[in-house]
């Protein structure tokens, strides 16, 4: 449930207030809005009386949350989450762009893509150094060492990193040299990998899965939050249908869905979502003007040569167009890049 407590609300009220709803049993999680704080109590009780609540001072009101995810909701906290790294924003008003290639190959390999996405304006570098592939025998990453490569690179061009990590053991590791987590769509029901995520320090940017709805997607979101982590951001990639001409079916209707029912930014990935890269630049366009806080999109100098997803990669000068068209479609929504 929800606790809006009141404009006036002293530090002896609303500790007064948390020790009554833990007594309760309830999980507390605190929201400050732009007028009032509000508490999230998390707890599976169907008859709890809410007015027992209710009558406390600094106590504004109280409201049953319906939705299954209770953090991520819209009802537990009204205004937009922004995420700070840096000097980079995610969510607000601006159009953030990730983007880099697929997986790190090689120290000039990802030097030479650092630089060139640094130029069209971009300040987040993605790269694999742990691969997820559906066939065993495919290129599955450097390891740590895709991992120094990445850092040295965004060091060199004033850029963050963000890479995929797959199971728990990595964590501590890619904490090491990553900004951001990325939890890819065959992760995002590991529920034991979100849980953890949500006791690091760190954001998260959370994929939805192949086959999820965006129930599902939030629901595991809520993994994350309800551990603690509220530094989290979500991707559309693309889900799978029966249609076969794209790589994956791009769910464009998630955007807004989502930013209706969530407070959380959403981003989207039209390389993945297509698997085509003539069809990239044209989704990117539509995913900003359906209102997406930002792209996630593979570049690749040499994509013949890629050792992971080279079809879906866009090449330098297809790359520099891109941002060009959505900066013109970010501002003329409004909204900045």
């Amino acid at each position: 449930m929800i606790v809006v407590l009141e404009k006036t609300v002293n530090d002896r009220q609303l500790e007064n207030i948390i020790k009554h709803l833990e007594d309760f049993g309830f999980a507390i999680h605190k929201s400050t809005g732009e007028e009032r704080m509000i508490l999230g109590a998390i707890g599976v009780q169907p008859n709890f009386d809410v007015r027992k609540i209710k009558i406390l001072d600094g106590v504004e009101e109280v409201y049953r949350i319906t939705e299954s995810f209770k953090l991520a909701s819209r009802s537990f906290k009204k205004d937009d989450t922004i995420i700070k790294i840096k000097d980079v924003v995610i969510g607000a008003n601006e159009v953030s762009v990730i983007a880099g290639p697929c997986s790190v190959e090689s120290e000039e390999q990802i030097m030479i893509i650092a630089e060139l996405v640094k130029k069209s304006g971009v300040k987040i570098l993605r790269g694999g150094a742990f691969k997820p592939r559906s066939s065993p025998y495919s290129f599955q990453g450097l390891g740590e060492e895709g991992l120094k490569l990445l850092r040295k690179a965004a060091d060199e061009f004033d850029l963050l990193v963000i890479t995929e990590v797959l199971e728990n053991s990595k964590i501590d590791l890619i904490y090491k040299y990553t900004d951001i987590f990325q939890v890819g769509a065959r992760n995002m029901q590991n529920y034991s990998l979100l849980k953890e995520l949500g006791t690091a320090k760190k954001p998260v940017m959370l994929k939805r899965g192949l086959s999820a709805t965006v129930e599902d997607w939030l629901m595991s979101a809520e993994y994350i939050l309800s551990n603690g982590n509220a530094e989290v951001f979500l991707c559309e990639r693309g889900i799978r249908t029966f249609e076969t001409y794209t790589r994956n079916t791009f769910d464009i209707s998630a955007i807004p869905v989502v930013h209706k029912r969530s407070h959380l930014p959403v981003f989207a990935d039209p390389s993945h979502a297509t698997g085509l890269r003539d069809k990239v630049i044209p989704m990117a366009r539509a995913a900003v003007a359906a209102g997406a806080d930002g792209l996630m999109v593979e570049v690749h100098h040499d994509p013949e040569k890629a050792l992971s997803d080279g079809p879906q990669a866009l090449l330098p000068n297809q790359f520099e167009e891109m941002m060009t068209q959505v900066r013109l479609i970010a501002n003329v929504i409004g909204r900045t890049m």
